[in-house]
């Protein structure tokens, strides 16, 4: 059996390894470490599945006072694990961007950090899974901020990229502030920074309730500009587009899901304070009517894809303002599947065409395959039946409708009716408008063996998500969270 701690440690020292090989072997193909790194990740992710059991203790101490290992930070482990792997083979494909985006003294210039550096975010990503105290919380974050801040601007002969990663730097920096400023009053007012003993604090009625709430929405902004929740969506649409569209990818999925656990971790303690549910409700209700409604006139892709990214973060806070953790993680495996589907084809299709969706025109045509795999992904997107995008959105109405919140499912509802006009614009693109070039498009072996996999898994769980349903255990503490809803 393997200690959970020990799958941080070894994602890190896989992530410096390749970082040291990557100084000393100049000569090589440098996408062997993204082979090296997707081989160790699978190796890590298989490790997930022989995890030894750590009991619940009552009154942590120590190590275990920072750390938990339960069945929600097991399940977001591997989510981290899958979404970098999926990442790194994008990575591959988008390699000649890069040898033509960074300057250096060989060719290859860059592309060893490029591999290793989202390995290390990785692992800030699930050290964020198990994190249960807010020092805690604050360093992995952190870790994977700053990897985020180098990946963003990458490709820094690109204008667009350059801005991108100054305007990611600055508004993450103040987000940061706001987590640390949040942390501050909470300490100050409980003493204590572990969620398990601010949670015992706050049943004590001489707790100033005020300070705490003050406290609490100062964390709660921090964390809206990880899931890009209105109104702290402001960086989005310009850092996705101009970001290298795997890094896009990588925000767009990992960065967003590591928000959400983090956000179903700390709301634990604050639902007895006043009025946190209607805050939750408001920020669902503007975060889905923009980002819905942004989205509609869009003509690049890309962007689309962002402000898509918004209006999916306000369907997983239907389920946050519901405090139904199970419906927004199987929700977040659905977003990952679809979204990750998006990003391989755009990548491949940019390179040789472009990012905007007239791009697309006749793509059916130039290639069958490539067309069929976006039109799974933006279908499911839009919530098509006998896709996981139908499901995912099906439990987070159905979770609203159990909690009695109708303005959410009626304006949700409204909201789906404009994501079918955007996406389908997409496969209007595809398959009704005719080619500007006829020439085919190459997809490598191991894109196509990927994009195939998601393909049937979107599929297969749009039909059957019962193996997900079982994977789901109640994260620990849902049974209080409910309650405390309830009451």
């Amino acid at each position: 059996m393997i200690a959970p701690p020990n799958l941080e440690i070894a994602v890190l020292i896989l992530g410096m390894l390749l970082l040291m090989f990557e100084a000393f072997m100049d000569k090589i193909d440098k996408r062997v470490f993204a082979f090296a790194g997707i081989l160790g990740l699978t190796t890590v992710l298989i490790g997930t599945f022989y995890l030894a059991p750590v009991p619940q203790i009552d009154h942590a101490s120590g190590f275990w006072s920072f750390y938990t290992a339960d069945p929600l930070a097991i399940f977001f482990k591997r989510f981290a694990l899958l979404t970098t792997i999926l990442v790194l083979v994008m990575m591959i494909d988008y390699a000649p961007t890069v040898r033509g985006s960074v300057a250096g003294v060989t060719v290859q210039a860059g592309l060893g950090e490029f591999f290793a550096l989202p390995i290390l975010t990785c692992a800030g990503l699930m050290y964020i899974a198990s994190a249960i105290d807010f020092v805690m919380i604050f360093v992995s974050i952190e870790l994977v901020t700053i990897s985020f801040y180098v990946l963003v601007s990458f490709t820094r002969r690109n204008p667009l990229t350059l801005e991108a990663g100054v305007k990611y730097l600055v508004l993450s920096a103040l987000s940061t502030a706001f987590l640390v400023y949040g942390i501050t009053w909470i300490f100050g007012v409980t003493g204590e920074t572990n969620l398990d003993r601010i949670t015992a604090a706050l049943a004590n009625s001489n707790i100033d309730q005020t300070a705490m709430l003050f406290g609490a929405v100062l964390v709660l902004v921090a964390l809206g500009f990880k899931i890009a929740a209105v109104p702290f969506q402001i960086w989005v649409p310009d850092v996705y587009q101009g970001a290298p569209t795997p890094v896009t990818a990588f925000l767009s999925v990992g960065s967003k899901a590591a928000g959400f656990v983090v956000l179903l971790r700390v709301l634990r303690p604050f639902l007895m304070l006043p009025k946190m549910d209607r805050l939750l409700v408001v920020v669902a209700l503007l975060t889905l009517l923009y980002g819905n409604l942004a989205a509609l006139p869009q003509g690049n892709l890309k962007r689309l894809l962002a402000y898509s990214s918004i209006a999916h973060a306000g369907y997983l806070l239907i389920g946050v303002a519901c405090f139904d953790g199970p419906a927004v993680t199987f929700y977040l495996v659905a977003y990952l599947l679809m979204t990750l589907l998006s990003f391989a084809v755009l990548i491949v299709v940019a390179q040789q065409a472009g990012e905007r969706i007239t791009d697309f025109d006749g793509l059916a045509k130039r290639s069958p395959f490539l067309a069929f795999a976006m039109l799974i992904g933006m279908i499911s997107l839009a919530g098509v039946p006998f896709t996981i995008g139908f499901f995912g959105k099906f439990f987070i109405f159905y979770s609203a409708l159990a909690h009695h919140q109708t303005v959410l499912v009626v304006v949700g509802a409204i909201t789906v009716a404009c994501g079918f006009y955007y996406y389908l614009k997409v496969v209007r693109a595809m398959y009704w408008r005719p080619a500007v070039k006829n020439d085919a498009i190459p997809v490598s072996g191991l894109s196509r063996v990927v994009m195939s996999a998601l393909i049937v898994a979107i599929i297969w769980f749009g039909v059957y998500p019962e193996p997900i349903l079982r994977a789901l255990q109640p994260p620990s503490g849902q049974v209080a969270m409910k309650s405390a809803a309830d009451h």
